[in-house]
């Protein structure tokens, strides 16, 4: 007897093919319409398992891909709760509009060794006092020079040890007690309530300008600059990790060598940096943004309120739709320390008044702005303004003090006089006095000026 043990075999023992048997003779395989119907659905529903799976090991990557971003992020707690110990002095915060100090440390610890070598300390090598509008329509940066002299607190020392209070450059408060001890003085200095900190490193820096891949820049003539380990052309060039790094953080080699140029440097590289993820379509883009990401989150310490991806990312968010021309950058107005020249203070009453247009929530007027946009985006911006002025003029401003302790009166540094004072352009408008600061905006080319 031949056993034939699949209906699709040749059945060569019986020496007879056998055929496959249409659809209507199969047991258990419905025909007509019904049977289609049925086929369709089971492929159907296979498709829906497929792509359940695939959504599925999607979201799993994914979300494994958010708690390592989210993980890199540090949280600095020390500086959580030396301001919590000093809230009572702290100032009000100012409603809808946002502060958020930025903090460039120089210590050459862990994967900043590579950068040279240091004393064991930490200094905020660069200090920039980000405002963000209530209306998130525009941003402000204001550079704070590493070399001012300001009244820094007593806080507590990185050794769990009170430090002492005295006038000190204010690079020397991050050295003294971190973080905080940088917010306590810049907020005594200026009277704005700083709600957010992030600092990053060296290494942090070239991974995310390397993430974006560069940043463009322009320079009048080449530069060559051993310890900066700088080599460059003169023109427009875009810049990596490394050479961006040596870029902004140079002081010799460049320009005239000072501190004041450093901070303008700075100050272009930020706007062109801005302009670069506004315009690179990063936000949007999932392959682009994690790299971006992931470079931030590794070399980044935040506070409680920055130390989230998805705060991160709100954050990114609001650069990212405020237009390039409302985007400033400026220097507080100082000049030279009179004990010693090597050393910044701040000019009065211009220094004030721009304390002052931060706390009112007021966009200050840069080099470049144009109108009635650049003084404030609307009729009252100017009004504003000179109400600034007046509650400058009216008491002292925040961090004022007699010659000789950090803030005096006295021909402006970055600052010139509006309506036309000192040769300053102002404001078309006729009696508008409001100062217009030396600075730019991410708008502006980086070969104009």
């Amino acid at each position: 007897m031949t056993d034939v043990r699949d209906s699709g075999s040749t059945g060569r023992d019986s020496g007879t093919a056998h055929t496959r048997l249409p659809s209507a003779e199969r047991p258990g395989e419905a025909t007509g319409p019904h049977g289609a119907a049925r086929r369709r659905r089971t492929r159907l529903r296979w498709a829906a398992l497929g792509a359940s799976a695939l959504v599925l090991l999607g979201a799993g990557v994914a979300g494994s891909l958010y708690h390592r971003l989210d993980g890199n992020i540090r949280t600095d707690t020390a500086a959580a709760r030396e301001l919590e110990r000093y809230a009572a002095e702290r100032p009000a915060a100012s409603g809808a509009a946002r502060n958020i100090l930025l903090l460039g440390s120089d210590t050459r610890g862990g994967a900043n060794g590579a950068y040279g070598k240091d004393d064991g300390g930490q200094r905020a090598d660069t200090a920039i006092l980000l405002h963000l509008a209530g209306d998130r329509r525009s941003a402000t940066g204001v550079s704070i020079p590493r070399d001012l002299m300001v009244p820094v607190p007593s806080c507590t020392g990185w050794d769990g040890n009170p430090t002492r209070a005295e006038l000190a450059q204010f690079n020397g408060a991050f050295e003294r007690g971190g973080a905080a001890c940088s917010i306590r003085t810049l907020e005594r200095l200026t009277g704005v309530r700083v709600d957010h900190h992030l600092v990053i490193d060296f290494s942090g820096f070239t991974k995310l300008v390397d993430a974006v891949d560069g940043v463009e820049i322009c320079l009048p003539h080449p530069v060559e600059d051993r310890d900066a380990k700088l080599s460059l052309p003169a023109g427009r060039q875009t810049l990596g990790g490394a050479q961006a790094l040596g870029y902004v953080r140079a002081r010799h080699g460049i320009g005239n060598g000072s501190d004041t140029e450093r901070m303008e440097r700075q100050q272009r590289f930020l706007g062109s940096l801005v302009k670069k993820v506004r315009g690179d379509g990063l936000l949007h883009n999932p392959v682009k943004v994690y790299p971006v990401l992931d470079a931030a989150t590794s070399a980044l310490t935040g506070d409680s309120g920055l130390d989230s991806l998805k705060e991160l990312y709100e954050l990114m968010r609001t650069v990212r739709d405020i237009p390039e021309d409302q985007f400033r950058f400026l220097t507080v107005p100082r000049r030279s320390y009179p004990l010693d020249t090597n050393r910044d203070e701040l000019v009065q009453p211009e220094a004030g008044e721009l304390f002052a247009l931060l706390r009112n929530d007021t966009p200050p007027r840069v080099g470049g702005d144009r109108g009635e946009a650049a003084a404030g985006g609307g009729d009252d911006g100017g009004n504003t303004t000179n109400d600034a002025r007046g509650d400058a003029a009216d008491a002292a401003a925040p961090g004022s003090a007699p010659a000789g302790e950090g803030a005096t009166n006295g021909p402006s540094n970055g600052v010139t006089g509006g309506g036309g004072g000192n040769g300053g352009s102002g404001s078309p408008n006729s009696g508008d006095t409001a100062s217009t600061y030396d600075g730019t905006t991410a708008a502006r080319d980086v070969c104009d000026g």
